[in-house]
């Protein structure tokens, strides 16, 4: 049995991860500022703690607003003394829209330090509908993508995926994309989540000035707010449509297809009423 340290352990990917790698004869540990193991980006004296045992280490971020590759480089450093083998990096596919950017600079470091690594590039998440930025509220999904279509990918999969690598070693120094096996607008998203949810949802555009300019208003940080509108200017001209096939190639079998996400996650979810999409 392998001991894989996964940071963000209570998040979309990381809570999926920590059963992935179950399923697969191996340990996940998670680590977070609200876990039984804390673990804090801004805090080094929670590291040595955390990385205890670990033979691996999957990396999530402290966020997209500022850069923190400074202090991903001491934690790679201290993961090397201790003898870690592999560092899985979750980032997104979207860097390439902004380069110099907190995600773009964390990749750099990961590159840069003393960890064999691996860094997985998802598209925006199917249960971005139903956990964060695009979820419904009272039936209405408002985004600034137009007529744009973005080839949405289930967390299952990037968690699978992740635990694959992981639990294998593989994939060293290697840049994964992972993907949806089809682009959907965010017309057609609303129609299946409609269909799934068995309540009326559609779609509202945005324009993106306005978007960017509520996220400024709520205090949200202009770091985030630059990568925010850079993902989703992709979408809306249609620069992040294409397809990766990460998924099949390291599970050996297609992506999971929108619909059949639906169906699995959305009913039952109550998203269509009352909840306002995250910031």
């Amino acid at each position: 049995m392998t001991q894989i340290l996964v940071l963000g352990g209570n998040g979309k990917v990381g809570r999926r991860l920590i059963g992935a790698l179950r399923g697969r004869g191996h340990q996940g540990v998670a680590a977070s500022r609200s876990s039984a193991l804390r673990f804090d980006w801004h805090d080094p004296s929670t590291w040595p703690r955390a990385l205890q045992g670990a033979d691996a280490v999957f990396v999530v971020g402290p966020g997209s607003a500022h850069d923190w590759s400074g202090p991903l480089s001491g934690f790679l450093d201290l993961a090397a003394k201790i003898r870690v083998r592999h560092a899985v990096l979750l980032s997104a596919r979207a860097v390439q829209f902004l380069p110099g950017g907190a995600v773009d600079l964390a990749e750099q470091a990961l590159a840069a330090g003393p960890v064999p690594w691996t860094v997985l590039r998802p598209t925006h998440f199917a249960q971005n509908f139903t956990e964060a930025m695009f979820t419904p509220n009272d039936g209405v999904i408002t985004a600034p993508s137009g007529c744009g279509a973005e080839p949405f990918v289930d967390v299952q999969d990037v968690a699978e995926a992740a635990a694959q690598i992981l639990a294998r070693r593989s994939h060293i120094s290697q840049n994964i994309a992972l993907s949806g096996p089809a682009a959907l607008t965010f017309s057609q998203a609303a129609a299946a989540l409609a269909a799934a949810s068995g309540t009326a949802v559609r779609f509202v555009d945005q324009e993106p000035a306005e978007h960017a300019a509520r996220l400024a208003g709520a205090g949200t940080a202009a770091g985030y707010v630059r990568w925010r509108t850079a993902m989703l200017d992709a979408i809306r001209t249609g620069a992040d449509a294409y397809l990766s096939h990460g998924v099949q190639d390291v599970l050996g079998r297609p992506a999971t297809d929108f619909v059949t996400w639906a169906a699995r996650e959305v009913p039952g979810a109550a998203f269509a009423t009352g909840r306002g999409p995250a910031r």
